[in-house]
């Protein structure tokens, strides 16, 4: 809870206290009518009172109660503000620190976990803060006051109305630890149908490939029934409070106005009007100590599911982030230049060495190459110089820096990188190409001719305006693919890294892209990951990777001579006529 709170700021907490004051405003208004109702009491009963008196004391009572509800309204006002800023902070802390994870930490979350915790959590403290902090104030202070107010009245009253709230709190705390452990239940159920529904939306073309749709239906209904049938559970067990609360309110003034009759009736006649106006009185009194420990239960309630929300935020506000931000933000006097010394590498979760010793450097202007077998560590190997992880042994040097000294966003703006998978945001042609360059697009056109995307975006009814749906679902794999190079082009970095982003493209494309690429980009370096050996051939330095190691290193013609690893998998894709020949 301390830690969300830390989420506001001085003006929050002024509200805070503006609350406190109106609620203690409130509750010394709502304490006062049962005096003035007392003095009408015995006013009605005097002689020598007047109707005026009767009237004057009238007012009083709706003045207290207009002074209320206009306290009410201010603080509800207030808190509703409060609760939506601590809301809007609260979220936007999370984006945030969602933002800064890196591989390791993305794995320990899964994706629908995070969009549970983002709106359904931040609903339920959101809601608790609304509620809740108006109830967490004014109910403690009534009750006490309350309290005070009819200690000395009579005893026998006093222990009825004592009776009544142990058997209020009785209860609330046999219900909370009955259902505290159920609500940590309901929040994991929810992100698990969350995960179930995404699931089958982004595997909506395999599901109906393979006729799939009653399994995934059934698999829906299970995690639903699952999360149904657990908060049906809790909402039964805390449906019980309410006609408790109320029966024992009811029960409690049914006996003080028993014992007060009987009372009344054994005492002396000047005593009668006293002790029925002490009667009037203390009810008054011992309802609001009952109103407030209903107020108490109303926060019970909200409690468990706010507290397991809290744990749930906390627990992504609280990772540690394993890739640290540097402090290098200045120019350097090389350009161009990665080398990798002594590196290796494995995976968090893992035992066994992804990466081996591996080393190598390379010049500004340089096309390098990775080539081997599925699984040989090339992705991995290209995924460590824009830092997803860190080397797990060894140093990375950027234009003679460790990466580790960089600040990220000073280290990723060098980059122009390409996913294995091509990643579009819902929204223009422009805006996929220029994602996150406002400042660069006069070099949309460049960039779309070099990766030979003119082509298709020429023939879409609006062109570069020209809409793309999330993932690209509405145009094919290759123009996907296309796009997402045209971004990094457009980018205009120092380094390029395409990994096996030229999977999609047939072979003309292929070759006439790569032809584009090499002159747009001759001054800076490229680094590339594929399968297909007509894609590296002509690259500067080929580094061949198996299980790990590097195993080959230099140009197409070496690597045929003397790295077997290499000639087998060249050999698998062309003839020996077509590799002479270079493509």
């Amino acid at each position: 809870m301390i830690k969300i709170l830390k989420s506001l700021n001085k003006k929050d907490y002024l509200i805070v206290l503006v609350s406190f004051m109106l609620i203690i405003f409130q509750v010394w208004l709502d304490l006062k009518l049962p005096d003035y109702m007392s003095e009408i009491t015995r006013l009605v009963q005097s002689e020598n009172a007047t109707v005026s008196d009767i009237m004057r004391q009238g007012f009083y009572m709706l003045s207290c109660a207009f002074g209320s509800l206009i306290s009410a309204i201010i603080v509800g006002y207030l808190t509703s503000k409060l609760s939506a800023t601590l809301s809007y902070k609260i979220r936007e802390r999370l984006f945030k620190k969602v933002n800064e994870f890196n591989m390791e930490e993305m794995k320990n979350f899964k994706t629908s976990s995070l969009i549970t915790r983002t709106t359904n959590d931040i609903t339920n403290i959101t809601m608790f803060f609304s509620m809740g902090l108006q109830l967490i104030i004014k109910a403690p202070i009534t009750a006490i006051w309350a309290i005070l107010k009819i200690l000395n009245k009579n005893f026998t009253w006093s222990m009825l109305t004592g009776g009544a709230v142990l058997i209020l709190i009785t209860m609330v705390v046999v219900l909370i630890i009955t259902v505290l452990p159920k609500f940590k239940v309901v929040q994991k159920l929810i992100d698990n149908i969350n995960n179930v529904a995404r699931e089958n939306l982004t595997g909506i073309r395999v599901i109906r490939a393979f006729n799939a749709e009653d399994f995934q239906t059934t698999k829906f209904e299970d995690a639903n029934d699952n999360l149904t049938k657990t908060q049906m559970f809790t909402q039964k067990m805390m449906s019980i409070i309410s006609p408790v609360m109320y029966l024992v309110m009811n029960m409690l003034t049914i006996l003080i106005y028993f014992v007060g009759a009987y009372l009344i009736e054994n005492a002396l006649l000047a005593d009668k009007i006293n002790l029925f106006s002490d009667m009037v009185v203390f009810s008054s009194y011992a309802m609001q100590v009952i109103m407030s420990f209903l107020m108490l239960a109303v926060i019970f309630i909200m409690y468990p599911r706010t507290s397991v929300s809290i744990s749930r935020i906390n627990e992504v506000l609280d990772t540690d982030v394993k890739v640290k931000d540097g402090t290098f933000d200045s120019d350097t006097k090389e350009l161009g230049v990665v080398e990798f010394r002594n590196v290796s590498f494995k995976y968090p979760d893992s035992e066994e060495y992804v990466l081996k010793d591996i080393s190598f450097k390379t010049k500004l202007g340089e096309t390098i190459a990775f080539i081997g077998s599925t699984g040989s560590g090339k992705s991995t190997l290209i995924n460590l110089i824009p830092r997803f992880y860190d080397a797990t042994e060894g140093e990375i040097l950027v234009d003679g820096i460790p990466i580790k000294d960089y600040k990220l966003d000073r280290l990723h703006s060098k980059m122009g990188y390409v996913s294995q998978k091509a990643v579009l945001f819902n929204g223009t042609v422009k805006y996929n190409v220029c994602y996150g360059l406002d400042s660069k697009e006069e070099k949309l056109e460049d960039a779309i001719k070099v990766s030979q995307a003119s082509e298709f975006i020429s023939k879409m009814t609006d062109k570069t305006d020209s809409m793309i749906s999330q993932g690209g679902t509405n145009i094919s794999g290759g123009q996907k693919q296309r796009i997402s190079i045209a971004r990094a082009i457009c980018k205009d970095p120092e380094f390029y890294i395409f990994d096996d982003s030229f999977s999609a493209l047939d072979y003309k494309t292929d070759y006439l892209l790569r032809h584009e690429l090499s002159k747009y980009a001759k001054d800076a370096t490229v680094f590339i990951v594929a399968q297909r050996i007509g894609t590296i051939m002509n690259a500067d330095k080929i580094i061949v990777l198996d299980n790990g190691n590097v195993v080959g290193s230099g140009t197409h013609k070496e690597l045929l001579k003397n790295c077997s690893v290499y000639k087998e998998i060249a050999y698998s894709q062309l003839s020996k006529e077509e590799l002479e020949n270079e493509g």
